[in-house]
């Protein structure tokens, strides 16, 4: 399959992608909760038009997002808005297109709810001070955090009395549902009978649904706060839904040796795997063989000296033309690939059941004009 395309080429599984729908739909049925895709993953068309009919509606961080998200849903399903970047410019189109709006902050709250409430239901994103990742990079409750009000904050305030729900995210590609129950413990130790007075709780993201063996913690859960406290649950699935959707296939277009290792030069770079470079990662891939006899540094093809993803073993020597293929690239990689260098964005295939592929998304140089040509402002 792999060598009738033009690389560099992300081809995204529509059957796998399914499958993980599939399994929210069954914990949401057995559970009793609303699942919204968090688009920020991979906000592709395709990939919302195929989620759709799965879930009550998506999950945005931005004023594109959310519109984005009303124009695929086409008023047929709820949008919650979760950021900490509003601004007073742009709330009135959001309270337009969105059913939820959780303010990250009390100052945002207090400057924005009386616009808000007519329109949308009222959150507040809450930091409930529990950390379960080591990396500081990945954790939304590291010191100095920035994403929501602080728990303690919250209960001296007493402004849960002025909300209709709250909203947590503190995990990221979390295989178990130990910190969920240790938030909802400390959430119920603090606020008590208060969570009873609000319409909802969302959970937020960062759970591995199908990487999760045993889903009866989180259905006991979420069935137990739905008796006590009579309130709609909702989770925000993102990398669940599209983590390990794709895959990211190159070639070889060099081979050379440099200080006694092999180089293999590859047609993509870490512009379309970012958080590579950003977190330092080395990305798996299907090609490795842990004690192969050959070894090659994969790089990429921009002039970043750290444009590398690592040292690999083979069963043969690299050349020329041969294919890498990246696994599990889903999730935050197109929607943050760039054209560094002027080096073109990959090209999107879609795979379907009889794995027949169709070419969805191709990039040219009238894109890349156009991002960087200058638009006269209009004369006023």
């Amino acid at each position: 399959m792999n060598n009738h395309i033009q690389t560099p080429a992300f081809i995204i599984s529509e059957p796998q992608l399914l499958v993980n729908l599939r399994l929210l739909e069954q914990i949401k049925q057995q559970a009793g909760c609303k699942v919204l895709y968090a688009i920020k993953a991979l906000p592709l068309q395709h990939v919302l038009d195929i989620a759709k009919p799965f879930v009550d509606g998506f999950a945005v961080s931005s004023l594109y997002e959310a519109n984005l998200a009303h124009e695929i849903l086409d008023a047929r399903g709820e949008i919650h808005l979760t950021t900490p970047a509003l601004v007073a410019s742009e709330l009135y189109e959001l309270t337009a297109l969105c059913s939820h709006i959780n303010f990250n902050s009390l100052s945002h709250h207090h400057r924005y709810a009386t616009i808000v409430e007519t329109q949308a239901s009222v959150g507040l994103r809450v930091n409930p001070k529990l950390s379960f990742l080591k990396d500081s990079r990945f954790d939304p409750c590291r010191h100095y955090s920035k994403l929501g009000v602080d728990i303690d904050t919250l209960w001296h305030s007493n402004q849960i009395e002025q909300i209709n729900g709250l909203h947590f995210h503190t995990v990221f590609s979390a295989t178990n549902y130990t910190p969920l129950i240790k938030i909802i413990d400390k959430l119920r130790h603090y606020f008590g009978h208060a969570l009873g007075k609000l319409a909802w709780l969302n959970f937020g993201g960062g759970y591995l649904f199908h990487s999760i063996a045993q889903h009866q913690p989180f259905i006991d859960l979420v069935q137990q706060l739905r008796r006590d406290l009579n309130v709609d649950i909702y989770i925000e699935p993102g990398n669940h839904v599209v983590g390990n959707i794709a895959v990211l296939v190159a070639s070889v277009i060099d081979c050379f040796e440099s200080d006694g290792k092999q180089i293999a030069v590859l047609d993509t770079s870490v512009n379309h795997l970012p958080e590579v470079f950003e977190y330092q990662l080395t990305p798996d891939i299907y090609e490795q063989i842990p004690n192969g006899q050959y070894s090659a540094i994969l790089v990429g093809g921009t002039c970043l000296a750290g444009d590398i993803f690592g040292e690999y073993r083979f069963n043969y020597p690299l050349k020329i033309g041969d294919k890498i293929t990246f696994k599990n690239t889903g999730a935050y990689t197109l929607v943050k690939a760039h054209r560094f260098n002027g080096h073109n964005l990959p090209n999107i295939y879609l795979k379907h059941a009889n794995s027949s592929l169709t070419l969805i998304k191709q990039y040219h140089y009238s894109d890349y004009q156009q991002q960087w040509q200058a638009t006269p402002s209009p004369q006023g």
